[in-house]
């Protein structure tokens, strides 16, 4: 997955059951200020009904923004909450700006919903097998870059002995044994 959809992955929060992203990282991404954004959205408010967009309530504002920089915080109005986009909304915004930039990102945006819904969708085999492709890929550059085992640190050796255990079990198929239990033993 390129860099620009990871990005933009992790702008797409889950608000009311819905992943959507919010105006002022749309803003961001569209090159334009917050407030004209929002200015576009309300002259064209019958292209966003509640499934494309909503704002969000003051509880929902201060959870999610503890995740953010201050600096975002401090660039709305403590009066403005935040309006939250769904992926229909992202795209009806691209016909509300009109822009070659609001184009292009909309469509990045959509394919990085599009992506984490087929990464939701994909049967857990498939992410098994994925998980398993990491892991050998991670062995493989830790032999490489570690290729004289007497040479590295006793940390290092950890991390290998972990990473050919559970590369063991990831082959092997112990991923359902039972584990033991973690806490106060009497």
């Amino acid at each position: 997955m390129n860099r620009n959809l990871q990005l933009i992955q992790s702008k797409i929060y889950e608000i009311r059951g819905q992943k959507v992203m919010l105006d002022f990282n749309l803003a961001e991404m569209y090159q334009v200020e917050t407030r004209v954004l929002n200015q576009s959205v309300k002259r064209n408010l019958s292209r966003f009904p509640t499934d494309f967009m909503f704002q969000l309530t003051a509880m929902e504002w201060e959870n999610i923004s503890s995740q953010f920089v201050m600096t975002s915080r401090m660039k709305r109005p403590k009066s403005a909450l935040p309006l939250a986009f769904t992926e229909h909304g992202v795209v009806m915004l691209s016909s509300v700006l009109k822009s070659d930039i609001a184009i292009q990102t909309s469509v990045l945006i959509v394919r990085a919903f599009v992506a984490m819904r087929q990464m939701l969708n994909m049967p857990s085999t498939n992410r098994m097998a994925q998980l398993e492709k990491q892991v050998e890929e991670l062995k493989a550059y830790m032999e490489e870059v570690f290729a004289d085992y007497n040479d590295i640190n006793e940390d290092t050796r950890m991390q290998l002995e972990l990473i050919h255990q559970t590369l063991a079990e990831l082959q092997t198929g112990n991923r359902n044994l039972p584990r033991p239990k973690v806490g106060y033993v009497k």
